[in-house]
């Protein structure tokens, strides 16, 4: 349970002063939703502001606050902006303009001859000073707001004003929380208390108060992870050792390579112990994962159990079920796919099979753990796409089997080592950096926007000759603030060109049924041109596409565009992946593309990203809300994440779990952070 502490801070924002409906839905786009995601929505920056007696104290571009009388107004022909002119102390004029307000408002808050406080940013517009849109107006300096204000990340329908509002009653429910940072690192780092730290970030660059909020969300991480492998650790599960006769008849498409062999081993190891394996096998595209999953569910059925593997969709749960079905043809193994679409007769049978043992491989979507579905023995699960499900959900797939599963998760995703702790630092860690026999470098090429009409002529040969193609798209659809290629306009001009038969659209917003079905025309070769976003990033399978467009190259993370390449270059055919950039690349977009070029080492690439990326999203991991971090900055998780993680081993093996006074005050802070999975792993958390 968590402690009644905290419940002030998980009040729902809807609740306080000032939220209506209608502000209820840019800040649920923001994700504060309760009291506490207000206090941790950390500004941006700080406007820096001087007061000034006059205008000749400020200089261009300066943020001031001065004392200013206004003399006239002027107003503007059409939708021109409505002036007013006010003058300082020394006499000098400074155009305070406002644009698409009609002049009522300013009029009221401006009258003529009644000095005002001013605060805003001083420019100029041909000769004459002006101050656009001031930040406040005010009868005396006391309503001017900080001096240094906070500049905090918005949503369309908020505003500075309203949100700084909200933080701050968010930041009245505070209040002081025990202790849970090591005595020593505290004082030693000069760490503030927590709920002065918190207070201090929202006030000012204060260096050591977001240290200190960046460390505690670590800790929290650390700690949960830890917990959860100890528990794991603890746990009875299946030892399972094959004895090589099923593995003996499958018929591979090439032989395993040494990365391959390596990983076998090393899950061929841990399905031998009694405590239940936690393992992540980290391969690039194409590295032959499915093979390494394959070997390593045949070792359990060869010892008499079952194995299941988890994909994140139905397409890719389908996708999996004819690969492995091909591998396994002669080794007598029983596999089944099993998704939410199954009904009827049909699904009774595999319900049947998986309860009386008769199938010994399952594939499928989380349907293959809803309550109705009992295995007679299942001992080893895998979980394709590991980063499409957290940490809780894993556990509660493990609890499927009569003693808890062994675990095998996979990811495309090339993770830097870094991170690997910070997100997985509760499993060992397997890495195919091998690529198999056969598999050729794809042709990557960066083509401007400009040469549009080329690359349309030469998709068009590549269909002719037979051959099927992917054009990714960055947007859904046009905003009339975005300049984007959109997939539905662009998938409109594709198909006027092409035939409405040959180009398929799909994107995440179409219904799963609809997409669905477009992937899948598009797999069977009905479809010659799929037009999509990237909702495509991971697990299509289609051999005969060996062209991939990719437009607006340079919007996307380096991780990403890797991903999407990784799509084409799946059959013996020769590949080729055309970037297609904007103009005016800045240096870091020209770099990305470069290294996009030069190697096909998703490893290397997801290292360099990193860099590139400085203390912005990881691996483009804010895009699909994937980070565990909200504070930390990726500078800090590579600097704070070790010290923490030895913090957590610290107070884990010494002080026996979470007990004694610091461990309770652990308890606090995975409750704070919502790791409470990791508490209830605890015997009588």
């Amino acid at each position: 349970m968590r402690p009644d502490r905290l419940n002030p801070l998980f009040a729902e924002t809807a609740g306080l002063k000032g939220v209506g409906p209608q502000m209820a839905k840019p800040l649920d786009k923001l994700g504060l939703l309760r009291v506490k995601d207000l206090a941790y929505h950390l500004p941006d920056r700080f406007v820096q502001r001087r007061v000034v007696a006059n205008l000749d104290e400020a200089t261009v571009g300066e943020n001031i606050v001065i004392a200013l009388t206004p003399n006239d107004y002027r107003s503007s022909a059409g939708r021109g902006p409505f002036r007013v002119l006010a003058a300082d102390a020394a006499g000098n004029v400074v155009s305070l303009t406002f644009f698409g307000r009609n002049g009522g408002w300013a009029k009221k808050q401006l009258p003529l001859g009644e000095t005002r406080w001013i605060a805003g940013r001083l420019d100029q517009y041909g000769q004459m000073l002006q101050i656009v849109h001031p930040d406040h107006v005010s009868e005396e300096t006391a309503g001017l707001g900080q001096i240094c204000e906070p500049i905090y990340p918005l949503s369309e329908g908020l505003t500075q004003g309203r949100l700084g509002a909200l933080v701050q009653q968010g930041l009245a429910a505070l209040t002081d929380l025990p202790e849970w940072i090591e005595p020593n690192l505290l004082e030693r780092e000069k760490w503030p208390a927590w709920r002065d730290a918190l207070l201090a970030a929202h006030e000012d660059e204060n260096k050591p108060a977001r240290e200190r909020l960046a460390y505690d969300e670590l800790l929290a991480n650390s700690l949960a992870l830890m917990l959860v492998k100890n528990a794991n650790r603890a746990q009875r599960g299946t030892p399972l050792q094959g004895d090589g006769r099923l593995r003996a008849k499958l018929s591979l498409p090439f032989g395993l390579t040494g990365a391959q062999k390596r990983s076998i081993a090393e899950v061929e190891g841990d399905l031998a112990q009694a405590a239940p394996m936690l393992r992540l096998l980290q391969g690039d595209v194409g590295s032959g994962k499915t093979v390494v999953a394959l070997e390593s569910m045949l070792i359990a059925v060869e010892a008499g159990a079952q194995a299941a593997l988890l994909a994140p969709t139905e397409i890719l749960a389908r996708q999996h079920h004819a690969t492995l079905s091909k591998m396994l043809s002669g080794t007598g193994v029983e596999i089944a796919l099993l998704t939410g679409r199954d009904k009827g007769k049909a699904r009774e049978s595999i319900l049947m099979g998986l309860m009386d043992g008769s199938i010994d491989i399952v594939v499928g979507t989380h349907a293959i753990f809803q309550d109705a579905v009992s295995y007679k023995h299942l001992a080893m699960v895998v979980i394709d796409e590991q980063h499409r499900f957290g940490v809780g959900q894993r556990l509660m797939l493990t609890q499927k089997g009569k003693r808890t599963p062994h675990c095998l998760a996979m990811t495309a995703t090339p993770i830097p080592r870094t991170l690997t702790l910070a997100q997985y630092g509760e499993m060992e860690v397997s890495k195919l950096d091998e690529m198999p026999p056969g598999r050729q470098a794809i042709d990557t090429r960066v083509v401007a926007i400009e040469r549009m009409g080329d690359v349309v002529e030469a998709v068009s040969r590549h269909l002719a000759g037979g051959g099927q193609a992917y054009w990714v798209c960055p947007m859904v659809r046009e905003s009339e603030t975005d300049d984007l290629a959109a997939a539905e306009a662009r998938y409109a001009e594709l198909r006027d060109h092409f035939g409405e038969q040959d180009v398929v659209l799909v994107h995440g917003q179409l219904r799963p049924e609809v997409k669905d079905a477009a992937m899948e025309r598009f797999a069977r070769g009905e479809a010659k041109l799929l037009v999509a976003t990237t909702v495509i990033e991971v697990g299509v399978d289609v051999p005969n596409s060996n062209l991939m467009v990719i437009e607006q190259a340079e919007r996307f993370g380096l991780a990403q565009l890797h991903q999407l390449r990784g799509r084409v270059g799946r059959g013996t055919e020769k590949s080729t992946c055309l970037l297609l950039r904007g103009g005016g690349l800045s240096e870091t977009a020209r770099e990305r593309l470069s290294l996009m070029r030069e190697t096909q080492d998703g490893f290397r690439l997801a290292e360099e990203d990193l860099r590139l990326r400085g203390g912005g999203e990881l691996l483009g991991t804010k895009q699909s809300g994937d980070t565990p971090f909200r504070v930390a900055t990726l500078e800090q998780i590579q600097r704070l994440l070790p010290v923490a993680h030895d913090d957590a081993r610290l107070l884990i093996e010494r002080d026996g779990g979470l007990t004694g006074e610091r461990g309770e005050a652990a308890r606090v802070l995975l409750y704070l952070f919502e790791r409470d999975w990791g508490v209830q792993l605890l015997r009588g958390g």
